[in-house]
């Protein structure tokens, strides 16, 4: 490319701030002219045109516009997208592939927090930590601590049921090898070799759930796997099972699961739900045995510079003609969160 390369921000303002802070933005501006300022939230009206006229580098996030068919008619020099943000499922139209365009996401940087999020809530989870302390601040003065021998909490010889070898199920994988757990793995796409090097043992989905004291979710939106674990499954899981779901709600029956915690068998920990949110008021929310996050194991705060300093480094792969790190395979597309 003898010309110096044109990219355009298309991502929410917040997005920009916190993903690409002003010591970021001046590292892109010495790789492609970019104006921070003209930064798109929507594709529409003459000022997107004329900026995606002469672009040959997306960067793309978090609240920013569909890359379609419509973008690409517009933006004919259009060489490569790079997503700041994780999954670009619902960023990026599979015509765009078709084109040629490369496009790169960060879901590897953005596994990470959710890879140890998860892991945090296996331990504290285990521990029934949050009923425990729920009852710890309403107990009467001088009442005893929460606590008989041999109640069964804790993660020490437990058996964790991983549903889904993912980026973020393969993290929590490699973690749990610093555990002295039982792994089991359900996912259609891996051998039982395969399990087997990533220190699991290949199981379906009832016999995971049947075994498990704990189950964590880590498996793609797909119409196969909605309601994965819907009332039937959910019954099988032994007596004060924890399910941890990290993933996507649609993966849980909310029904179901509702039922089954609200009898004190089971307990849950829900970063994601069906509907997201849940209304207001939702029986979930007062469970003592179940704990609902608000979205949040993914990239938050702090954790957001090291999506920008991905993103930054594709860029620099991009101007160099080197192969993108991040680079997602068009066949790879449906099968993704």
């Amino acid at each position: 490319m003898s010309r110096r390369p044109v990219a355009v921000f298309a991502l929410a303002p917040w997005a920009l701030a916190d993903v690409f802070p002003p010591d970021l933005v001046t590292r892109l501006r010495q790789l492609v002219d970019i104006d921070p300022a003209a930064t798109f939230t929507s594709f529409d009206g003459p000022v997107a045109a004329a900026a995606l006229a002469g672009a040959d580098l997306l960067v793309t996030g978090w609240g920013g516009p569909r890359v379609d068919a419509g973008v690409l008619a517009v933006a004919p020099g259009l060489r490569a997208i790079v997503h700041a943000a994780g999954s670009v499922k619902s960023s990026v139209d599979p015509v765009v592939f078709e084109r040629g365009v490369v496009v790169s996401s960060s879901a590897d940087v953005n596994a990470v927090p959710v890879a140890d999020y998860t892991m945090a809530m296996l331990v504290l989870g285990a521990k029934r930590a949050f009923g425990r302390a729920r009852r710890y601040a309403t107990a009467a003065e001088g009442a005893p601590r929460d606590w008989l021998p041999g109640d069964g909490t804790g993660l020490h010889d437990c058996t964790v049921g991983v549903i889904g070898a993912s980026r973020i199920g393969r993290l929590v994988l490699r973690r749990l090898r610093a555990f002295d757990v039982e792994v089991l793995l359900h996912d259609p796409h891996v051998t039982r070799a395969e399990a087997t090097s990533l220190g699991a043992e290949s199981v379906g989905v009832d016999e995971l759930c049947r075994r498990s004291d704990v189950v964590t979710v880590h498996a793609p939106a797909l119409p196969e796997t909605r309601h994965l674990l819907d009332g039937r499954r959910l019954a099988l899981l032994p007596e004060n099972a924890l399910v941890i779901n990290t993933a996507r709600g649609s993966l849980i029956d909310t029904e179901a699961l509702t039922a089954a915690c609200a009898t004190g068998r089971i307990s849950a920990i829900l970063d994601v739900t069906e509907p997201e949110p849940l209304p207001a008021g939702h029986p979930l929310f007062t469970l003592p045995n179940v704990l609902i996050t608000p979205h949040l194991a993914g990239a938050q705060g702090r954790e957001l510079r090291r999506i920008g300093e991905f993103a930054v480094a594709e860029v620099g792969r991009f101007v160099k003609g080197v192969p993108l790190l991040g680079r997602v395979a068009p066949e790879r597309l449906p099968y993704i969160a």
